[in-house]
C-alpha cells in the first residue's frame, strides 16, 4: 500500500534537512544544491554530459552557506558519501568542497576535513588535486597553506599506507597538476611510521642510488625488502633497453605502462605483455590505438585473448562496466577514427563481436534502483543525429537507455510520441539493441510535450516515481506547465515524482526556470547522466 502523500512527500533526507527549516518539501534546499554540486558540480538543474568545467566560488554558493551556518561536518559526510558510494559524476568538486572545509574558521570543520583526506583522496591523483584546490583557494592570502593540521593529514595520508601499495603508488603517479610526492613529503615533513614508509621516503626525496647505500649493508624485515625488491624492479626497468627484459619484467611483476619508458611503448612486444593485466575498462579505452598500431591483428592470439577478456563475465563484473560504457566504446571503435590526431583503423570484426555481447553481460553491473519508471522516446527518423560528443547516433542511444530501464527496472513502462500524442511501444526486455532501435525509429516523432508522459499516468492510473524524456527534438512544448502537472500526479497519487528531460542534442534547454527539486534538464547524455537519473530517483540530488 502506498503511504500517504504527506509522508512520502517528505520521506527524503533532503527534503527533511531543508536549511530553510521547513516550506515547501519540493523546495530546493542548500543540502540540494550541495549534493547536486558533488554529483555534477553544479548547484542547478543542468545537467550538461561530458562538460568538465573548472570547478569555482561561483558554483559553490549553498556549499558556503552551509558552512557559514556551522554545518561544516555535516558537509564532509556528504563529501564522504558521494565519494566512496560512487555517486559522483566525477570527483573534482569533491576535491574543491573538502578543500574549502579544510580551511574554513571554524575548527570542527577544518578537523572533519583532515580527518577525511584519506577516504576522499585515495590515490596520489586525488591528493595532488586536493593540495592543488587548497592552494588556489589561498591566492591572494598572505599566509601559506602548509599549517599544522595539512602537515599532519598529508603526513598520515603516507603512513598510513600499505607499503607495497605505496610503493606502487608512487612510482605510477609520481606528480600532477604541478605537485610531486618529493614536494609532499618535503612540505609536510613527514615522519615515517615505520622502516618500510622510511625506504619509500627515501627514495622519493634522495633516489635509487642513496637507498642502496643505506640498505645494501643493513638487517632489513620481511616488508623493507619486499619494498626493495620491487623499487629494485621498477629502477631496473627504467635502464633497460633489452626489450625482452622489459617484457618478463612487466609479466613477472604486473608492471604497468606508467612505470615504462616513452622508448618502451614503441614496442608492439611491451604493449601485447601490458595488455595481459591492464585493467578492463582502460583496454576499452585504446582499442582502436592498438588497432591501429598493428598490436591487435585479425585471427592474432593477442586479440583473442582480448575477446575473451572482453566478454568474460568475471572480468565484467570485477571491472563494474556499465552496459552504456560498453556502448560508448564500442560506437567509437566502429568509427575506425580518434576523435583527436589523425589515428585511423579498421574496425576488427572479432572485437565488435566480443563487444556486443559484453554489452547484454554487463547488465548485471547494473544494481535496481527499485522505483516506478516511465520512458518516453520522441525521435526523428533521422539516423544521423548524433549525441554530441560521442559516435553514437541519437536512436540508439535512446534504445539503449530505455533496455537500461527496461532490463533491470521490473516496474518501467515504455513509451512514444506519435502525431501529438504518446502510445504504448513495443520494446521489451528481451530485445536486442537492433531491434529495438527500429521500434523507436519507426514510430513517426511529433511536438516533445514533457506533460504528455504525466497525463498518460493519470488517465491510465499509473503511479509513477520517475518520467525521463528522450528526445532529439530541438523544440520542446507544453500543453501545461510541467511544474503543475507533476504537482497534480504527487497530489493524485501519493508518489514521490520526478521529471528528467533528456535532450540528447541539446546545449541547454530547459524544461522552465523551476525551484522544483524534482525537475532535472540532462543536456546531451553519457554516462554520468545514468548516474545523475539515478541519484535523483533516490532522492540523494
Amino acid at each position: 500500500m502506498e503511504p500517504s502523500g504527506s509522508a512520502r512527500m517528505c520521506s527524503s533526507s533532503n527534503h527533511t534537512l531543508n536549511s530553510t527549516g521547513g516550506g515547501c518539501p519540493w523546495e530546493v534546499s542548500d543540502k540540494a544544491r550541495l549534493c547536486r554540486f558533488l554529483c555534477y558540480g553544479s548547484e542547478g538543474d543542468i545537467y550538461t554530459a561530458r562538460e568538465e568545467g573548472h570547478v569555482s566560488m561561483e558554483n559553490a554558493g549553498a556549499l558556503l552557506s552551509l558552512l557559514q551556518e556551522g554545518r561544516g561536518a555535516e558537509v564532509v559526510e556528504e563529501i564522504k558519501k558521494f565519494c566512496q558510494d560512487g555517486r559522483a559524476v566525477g570527483l573534482g568538486p569533491s576535491f574543491f568542497a573538502l578543500a574549502l572545509c579544510s580551511q574554513h574558521s571554524e575548527v570542527k570543520t577544518r578537523q572533519a576535513a583532515f580527518k577525511a583526506l584519506k577516504e576522499v583522496c585515495r590515490d596520489p591523483a586525488h591528493l595532488f588535486s586536493f593540495i592543488q584546490n587548497k592552494k588556489e583557494l589561498k591566492e591572494g592570502m598572505k599566509c601559506g597553506i602548509w599549517g599544522r593540521a595539512l602537515r599532519k593529514a598529508v603526513s598520515d595520508w603516507y603512513n598510513e599506507q600499505d607499503a607495497m601499495s605505496l610503493a606502487a603508488a608512487v612510482t605510477k603517479c609520481k606528480q600532477r597538476e604541478g605537485w610531486s610526492h618529493q614536494d609532499l613529503l618535503r612540505l609536510s615533513h613527514t615522519k615515517p611510521a615505520n622502516e618500510a614508509i622510511a625506504l619509500i621516503s627515501k627514495y622519493v626525496t634522495k633516489g635509487w642510488k642513496e637507498v642502496q647505500v643505506a640498505y645494501s649493508d643493513k638487517e632489513n624485515s620481511e616488508e623493507v625488502v619486499k619494498v626493495l625488491s620491487y623499487l629494485e624492479v621498477v629502477e631496473k626497468v627504467k635502464h633497460s633497453c633489452d626489450e625482452t627484459e622489459v617484457i618478463t619484467l612487466i609479466e613477472e611483476h604486473k608492471l604497468e605502462r606508467e612505470q615504462l619508458l616513452t622508448d618502451h611503448l614503441k614496442s608492439k612486444q611491451v604493449w601485447r605483455a601490458l595488455l595481459k593485466e591492464m585493467p578492463l575498462q582502460s583496454v576499452l579505452r585504446i582499442l582502436g590505438k592498438m588497432t591501429s598500431n598493428k598490436i591487435l591483428e585479425p585471427g592474432s592470439p593477442e586479440t583473442q585473448a582480448v575477446c575473451d577478456r572482453i566478454q568474460s563475465e568475471a572480468a565484467l563484473k570485477k571491472a563494474k562496466i556499465h552496459p552504456f560504457s560498453l556502448l560508448l566504446s564500442s560506437e567509437n571503435y566502429k568509427r575506425g577514427q580518434g576523435y583527436q590526431g589523425k589515428t585511423k583503423w579498421e574496425a576488427d570484426s572479432s572485437i565488435l563481436k566480443a563487444m556486443d555481447s559484453a554489452f547484454y553481460k554487463s547488465f548485471m553491473n547494473v544494481e535496481p534502483v527499485g522505483k516506478r519508471f516511465v520512458v518516453a522516446v520522441d525521435l526523428s527518423t533521422s539516423l544521423s543525429s548524433i549525441v554530441p560528443g560521442t559516435s553514437v547516433s541519437t536512436a540508439v542511444a535512446a534504445a539503449a537507455i530505455t533496455m537500461i530501464f527496461a532490463r533491470t527496472e521490473a516496474d518501467t513502462h515504455v513509451l512514444a510520441y506519435s502525431e501529438g500524442a504518446l502510445v504504448p511501444c513495443s520494446v521489451s526486455a528481451d530485445m536486442t539493441l537492433a531491434q529495438a532501435t527500429v521500434e523507436l525509429v519507426k514510430i513517426p516523432g511529433g511536438n516533445t510535450d514533457c506533460t504528455l508522459p504525466i497525463t498518460w499516468a493519470a488517465e491510465n492510473g499509473k503511479v509513477v516515481d520517475v518520467f525521463i524524456i528522450l528526445t532529439n527534438n530541438p523544440l520542446w512544448a507544453f500543453t501545461a506547465s510541467p511544474v503543475e502537472s507533476l504537482k497534480n500526479h504527487r497530489q493524485k497519487t501519493g508518489a514521490n515524482s520526478k521529471l528528467v528531460m533528456c535532450g540528447l542534442t541539446s546545449i541547454g534547454h530547459t524544461i522552465a526556470d523551476t525551484e522544483d527539486r524534482g525537475l532535472l534538464n540532462i543536456c546531451g547524455f553519457d554516462l554520468g547522466a545514468m548516474s545523475v537519473i539515478r541519484n535523483l530517483a533516490q532522492d540523494l540530488i
